[in-house]
């Protein structure tokens, strides 16, 4: 037997002894030598007849009744109490509440004596002088049912309620299972009695009281004293009054007629009654009574606030990240089932990496600069270079259910595994990691292509064979070209990737390899699309044609910042349980994708960017060194920039949720664009973004190396010298011949790059990647920045 507890503290000026808590056999509680059996089918027997006044129709004999009170299994366990599980950002600020049921659990010494005493005198006011049953509860319940020809007086004591509630519990949201617990039959009173008495064995009265009064239903979503406190009176349960404590007490009975926020006068009428029970059992004096009968309702009532849809301002998206993240990480539990059932269990302290600050900047910044009713949406991302935190999450269109109201819970941040969509196209953003994978092979810096304005695709090789391009009936190969007839190469890799040079890239592509191409985003945590497709080594890729989320592209500009140390994303810093026990939670992994070596020549390639390219308006007002790349999906379709300081990254995306918006002749933020560029659309919210979220903080310079820039290419009207230059490495750039085919087929299907891409990607029809259109949450193909 557990050993016995101290009663509840007795209130100021209870002037009633304490009364002592009697222990002993189930035969001690039910009665003065009765035997067990006896007691058993007399109690089950009774109780049934209270609430089925037919059992004596049903034939059902002594026998019967001890029979199948035998059968029961005595081995009754309660559950786990799912509670309210509250989700912190990295400041410890609340960013929301979520439950299956909210409740909080209390021990008994942080309870209201009050509250303790008030239960018990109007639920079961004999609980410390009797067991598990009643015996002259039983007898004054038949007695009053008699006269009155009615079953609306009752018997069950305070641990047999307790079972029911139990039983309850257990049944969680099957409402099935709910009506079956709560099913007046012999069987389940039977089942009631056996347990109760089984509990009045192991436990104490007073800790059956605490786990009653944690376990019991309040109505409005309150289940247990603490959380029915909160929501009617926004206080602590040890700070409620005596009228308080009454109003909550008298509830239990009926949470529906007793409901003080629908039906105040029956709340108060009740509320009275168990102010005269309190009385009446001396647990407060004549004058508090009075007191506590004149004082006003007094209700200071909380709507519940439920789940990611409640979340601080733009924060419901990376809460809802969270919820992802705990039932799908093997960390927190080896089945699904498992994950499941901590989360709805709940009663965690989930401690994030989400900064508030940052979280404002990039929320003030997709919400500032696009309107919640455009027709398109923007959505950014911040990261932590080197540690893999998520730091922000934000996206123009809020979280919610309601259509009308632009509302949407779908993540636009993040793959659709993660409650997010299909991803879009990346257009330029993506070429940087052809520029890492070729730089980590040997490629110089300094490299140069002829870039001509327009080019067919060249024979790739892949990591099983050759891409061909192969004719197509009636078009031709398939070919590709640059965003503006001006640009002409040749060119070296600063300059085309500020400029965003599409054949220079293509023909680096072909003498780097698609399989060395794949193989470095696999490093940047690129393995498929954003709604689970197969990476596929296609040369389209390299324009930017596989779907990705922000989230995904921050991460892979964090790991540029990083100088190539790659970590997988985390959103989680810690968890503790509500007795504060710590929980396993995600480890980011971090590996090296890239030499410094590489890391130092791709950043000075990508501040050359914001320096001279594409992006050279987007600099920051402290005047800080910036990184990033611009990119544009055909028919302008989606928009992104990537970049990022040495302590920050941030990604972001502008296009129409559902995909398919071509941002031509279109107004955005109150501002009309005669075609959208990832320098004009995304770049300016990206500005406003790492302006605020950099504020006041010191200025870090980014590691470069020195890549000369190439010789100006001679004017075409002058005299051409009789020779170059003497040891001028620039003055007759061209094409490193690509290597030789190896034999073997496209993998992946398909034998041309489809589609029409850039504004001037020209594809035969059935490429992948390539109909423009990217999907439900995509944009069209790709190409230039």
């Amino acid at each position: 037997m557990a050993p016995k507890r101290p009663q509840a503290p007795q209130p100021p000026g209870n002037t009633g002894a304490p009364r002592g808590e009697r222990r002993g056999s189930p035969l001690d509680f039910a009665g003065h030598g009765v035997k067990f059996l006896g007691v058993s089918v007399l109690s089950g027997v009774l109780l049934a007849g209270l609430a089925l006044p037919a059992v004596g129709a049903l034939g059902l004999t002594a026998k019967d009744t001890a029979e199948s009170f035998e059968n029961i299994p005595d081995d009754f366990k309660t559950p786990a109490l799912t509670q309210a599980t509250q989700i912190f950002d990295a400041k410890g600020g609340l960013i929301a509440k979520v439950y299956e049921r909210d409740r909080t659990v209390l021990t008994a010494d942080q309870m209201s004596p009050f509250m303790r005493h008030a239960q018990v005198d109007i639920e079961d006011a004999r609980f410390y002088e009797h067991g598990a049953v009643d015996l002259k509860g039983i007898l004054r319940a038949i007695s009053k049912n008699a006269e009155s020809g009615t079953t609306s007086q009752g018997a069950s004591t305070l641990t047999q309620q307790y079972v029911k509630n139990v039983n309850v519990e257990k049944a969680g949201d099957d409402q099935a299972a709910v009506l079956e617990a709560q099913r007046k039959t012999l069987g389940r009173k039977i089942q009631e009695l056996k347990y109760a008495i089984k509990l009045e064995e192991d436990l104490t009265k007073d800790q059956i009281l605490t786990n009653y009064l944690n376990i019991t239903f309040y109505g409005h979503q309150a289940y247990g004293v603490e959380a029915a406190s909160q929501r009617y009176f926004s206080k602590s349960n040890k700070d409620l009054t005596i009228a308080e404590a009454a109003t909550l007490a008298g509830m239990v009975q009926n949470p529906s007629s007793y409901d003080p926020v629908r039906y105040p006068d029956n709340t108060v009428k009740r509320r009275n009654v168990v102010i005269d029970k309190m009385l009446e059992n001396k647990h407060i004096t004549a004058d508090q009574a009075k007191e506590a009968k004149a004082a006003p309702l007094g209700l200071k009532y909380k709507d519940p606030q439920n789940g990611c849809i409640t979340a601080q301002a733009g924060m419901g998206f990376f809460c809802d990240y969270v919820r992802h993240v705990i039932k799908q990480d093997p960390t927190f539990g080896k089945s699904v089932a498992d994950r499941k059932k901590l989360w709805d269990t709940g009663g965690l302290n989930i401690y994030t990496t989400l900064d508030p600050d940052k979280q404002a900047a990039a929320q003030n910044a997709v919400t500032k600069k696009v309107n919640v009713t455009d027709p398109v949406s923007a959505a950014a991302t911040m990261m932590e270079p080197g540690s893999g935190k998520i730091l922000a999450m934000a996206q123009t269109r809020p979280y919610g259910l309601d259509p009308n109201k632009n509302q949407t819970v779908v993540n636009l941040n993040v793959d659709a595994a993660m409650g997010g969509g299909n991803g879009f196209q990346t257009g330029s953003t993506f070429k940087p990691i052809l520029a890492a994978a070729a730089l980590e092979s040997g490629m110089s810096p300094t490299q140069a292509f002829p870039s001509e304005n327009k080019i067919e695709y060249p024979n790739m090789s892949t990591c099983s064979g050759t891409w061909k391009n192969v004719p197509q009936p009636g078009q031709g190969k398939a070919t590709v070209k640059n965003e503006s007839t001006s640009e002409v190469g040749p060119y070296e890799l600063k300059q085309a990737m500020a400029l965003s040079v599409n054949t220079y890239f293509v023909e680096m592509e072909q003498q780097t390899g698609l399989c060395a191409i794949k193989q470095m985003a696999n490093k940047l945590g690129i393995s498929q699309s954003a709604k689970g497709d197969e990476f596929k080594e296609v040369p389209s890729m390299v324009l930017g044609s596989l779907e990705l989320s922000p989230l995904t592209m921050a991460n892979v500009y964090a790991t540029f910042a990083a100088r190539g140390k790659y970590c997988t994303p985390i959103a989680i810093n810690k968890i503790t349980t509500v007795d504060n026990k710590d929980i396993k939670v995600p480890q980011s992994q971090c590996s090296q994708a890239f030499s410094e070596n590489t890391a130092d020549a791709l950043n000075t390639v990508l501040l050359n960017v914001t320096e001279k390219g594409t992006a050279a308006a987007l600099g920051l007002d402290d005047g800080r060194k910036i990184a990033g790349k611009t990119g544009t999906t055909d028919e302008k379709k989606a928009a992104w920039f990537s970049g990022y300081t040495p302590s920050l990254a941030t990604s972001v995306w502008l296009g129409g949720p559902a995909g398919g918006v071509k941002m031509k002749d279109i107004t955005i933020g109150g501002k009309h664009f005669t075609e959208v560029f990832g320098a004009d659309g995304p770049g300016p919210i990206w500005q406003m973004a790492m302006n605020q979220a950099l504020k006041g903080t010191p200025l870090e310079p980014i590691q470069t190396i020195n890549i000369p820039d190439p010789q100006p290419k001679p004017d075409p009207n002058a005299t051409p010298p009789a020779s170059p230059p003497a040891g001028d490495p620039n003055a007759q750039p061209g094409a490193n011949p690509p290597p030789p085919a190896n034999p073997g087929g496209n993998p992946g299907g398909g034998t041309n790059a489809g589609g029409m891409i850039g504004g001037g990607f020209t594809f035969p029809p059935g490429f992948i990647g390539g109909n423009g259109n990217g999907g439900k949450h995509g944009g069209g193909g790709n190409g230039g920045g």
